[in-house]
């Protein structure tokens, strides 16, 4: 068996392709980021800045529709284990998460309420 060598040196390849322009308009991405604080304001009445943030930084993560779990929320604000299980036992009390039946015990979504 003996291999043939093709003749590409008389032939160019076209590899220009046509370029997309990204200048001419902007991206809206504010367009659907949900203020967390106008949704839940009277559950979250009581609640700390500090804790205000943390479910901020939630939401931005999780959204209503991703469902959650403990070790995720860790993961996410980088806190310890029983701060996160108090954090999410207050959520739960101010309707702001809800338990997912189904997905095994402590999964959790935020609340649509």
């Amino acid at each position: 068996m003996t291999s043939e060598k093709v003749d590409i040196e008389g032939k160019k390849v076209d590899v220009v392709r046509e370029k997309v322009d990204i200048e001419g308009r902007k991206a809206d991405i504010d367009e659907e980021k949900v203020d967390i604080e106008s949704i839940y304001t009277e559950r979250m009445r009581s609640f700390s800045e500090k804790t205000i943030a943390h479910v901020r930084k939630m939401y931005d993560e999780f959204g209503c529709d991703m469902i959650f779990g403990r070790s995720a929320v860790v993961k996410l604000l980088g806190l310890q284990n029983s701060s996160v299980s108090k954090l999410l036992s207050k959520l739960l009390k101010a309707d702001i998460i809800e338990p997912i039946p189904g997905c095994g015990k402590g999964k959790y979504r935020f609340s649509r309420k």
